[in-house]
This record gives C-alpha cells, structure tokens and sequence, in this order.
C-alpha cells in the first residue's frame, strides 16, 4: 500500500508530466472490487470529468489529490495497487479502477489488489472528506516539530498506545503504515511493543529523528523496493527490516531477526538492539 513516501514521489512525478492535460474520457472500474469506493456513478464521473485540465497534485497523508479545473477534485486515497501513466500513444488498460484518457492519448490509471477510495469532489469539498477532515501534522509537514512530537507523544501516553501504535493506529502520524514503521523502530531501538507512557527523553527524541529520516529517505530513493511509481519503476530503498530480513542478521549488532504478530500485521524486530 503507498504511504506517504511513495505518493510524494507520485506526486512529484505527475507535477512534471500531467498538469496542463486535457480529460478526454474519464471512467470508473471495469473490474468490479467492493472495497474500492466511489462517490460517484459510473455516468456522473465520465459527464464531470470530460474536457477538465490537470492541476498540480498534492499529498496529505496516505491521499493523492489531483485536481480537474476548473471546479473538481480527484482523490485517490489509501490506495493497496498502482497508479500507472502512459505516455502516448497509450492504449487503454484491459482492467482499471479509475481512468482518465487525455486529448494527447496519454492514459493516467489506477487499479488495486486490496482496497482505496477514488471520488471526486466539488473543489473545497475534499476537505470534509473522512480522514481527511481534521488530518493531523505529517512527518513532511513544518509543523512537525520536536515539540509537537513531544505533545503527540504525551497523548499517546494517555491513550496506553505502544511505539507500534503511535505510528499505525488512528492516523496519530498521517501518512505511515505497517511497512515503514518496521524500520521507525529499528533506528530508534525500540520494541513495537514498548508502552508509549515509558519512553525516557533520549528515547522520544530518537523515535523523533527515526521517522523524519526514514520517511526523507524513502522519498530520496523513490519510494520503497516493492512499491512502483508512476512509470512502473520500482523505489529503490530497501526496508531494514521486512520478511527477508529474518534470514539474515540484524544490520547492527549481527544478531538473529525476529518475526512477530502485533497489531493486526507482522513485525520484525532485533531483540539485542531494540527494548
């Protein structure tokens, strides 16, 4: 699924390539999937969208939005697949959730194995959107300060939330999952497991600087190995700590990788380094 590393380099790419396209046929999935939401019908999307002009895109969170001026806002948001563009001539692909074909025969697609909401909106109103309304400060964000950290931190603390649970759970840091949390962690040395409410100083200020680091490094290698950006090309940062790091030894003190199951997904930890 992209995080926020991967959407800002999306994003980054569709900057260059996209904006100033001219909508010719806008549509919706052809390979129906009930986990992907839409807010409009199949007739609506295509009537709203034809003859629209690509805007600048923008990243809060795990959402991607792209404007269609004027009026209109595509959001792709939580997205578990791909966005791929073909530059033209391009041929429509065989399956997609959402397409949008422009003058020039240029293709912009998306499609997902897993779930994501793709909806347009009445430009303003992507704002009142679910987890986008009222998204707090991501690690991109200039707000996102030591001191803001350390208020996140206290809240956490009064809700029992694990260092696991303060990047994961309820979008406390928007924009991070599963996948970029293993690494978080391991820079910090600490256990998914360790109780927020614990945490020392030096401790916080570590988890700090783990996650701004990671999330920069991410988008400096163009997203993670196993994730693609907006050609097909995968990132180029490889995960400390993932399913293949087990079969190795930890990158720091050579010791064994352990993998266990927490909070609804998978977690690789080094018991050595991390406490």
């Amino acid at each position: 699924m992209f995080e926020l590393p991967e959407l800002t380099v999306i994003a980054g790419q569709m900057r260059e390539a996209l904006v100033g396209k001219v909508v010719a046929r806008g549509a919706l999935g052809n390979s129906p999937h009930k986990f992907v939401w839409y807010n409009r019908t199949h007739e609506e999307f295509a009537a709203l969208t034809a003859g629209r002009t690509l805007g600048p895109a923008t990243v809060r969170g795990r959402w991607l939005l792209l404007p269609l001026e004027p009026a209109y806002v595509l959001v792709l948001g939580e997205w578990g697949g791909r966005l791929r563009y073909e530059p033209p001539p391009a041929p429509r692909p065989t399956r997609y959730h959402l397409s949008l074909d422009f003058a020039d025969g240029s293709v912009l697609s998306a499609t997902t194995q897993m779930w994501g909401a793709a909806e347009l909106y009445v430009q303003g109103e992507e704002g009142s959107r679910q987890y986008i309304k009222d998204m707090r400060s991501t690690p991109l964000d200039p707000e996102f300060t030591p001191d803001y950290f350390e208020a996140l931190v206290a809240e956490a603390a009064a809700l029992k939330k694990s260092a696991k649970g303060l990047l994961t759970q309820g979008q406390l840091v928007p924009g991070l999952g599963n996948s970029s949390a293993q690494d978080i962690l391991f820079r910090a040395g600490l256990d998914p497991r360790r109780a927020v409410a614990t945490l020392a100083p030096v401790q916080r200020r570590a988890m700090y600087g783990a996650i701004v680091d990671t999330v920069r490094e991410i988008i400096a290698a163009g997203g993670r190995y196993d994730e693609t950006d907006l050609y097909g090309a995968p990132g180029g940062y490889v995960r400390l700590m993932d399913k293949n790091a087990v079969a190795r030894p930890c990158p720091a003190c050579g010791g064994p990788i352990l993998q266990i199951s927490y909070l609804g997904g998978a977690c690789y930890l080094c018991p050595n380094c991390q406490g």
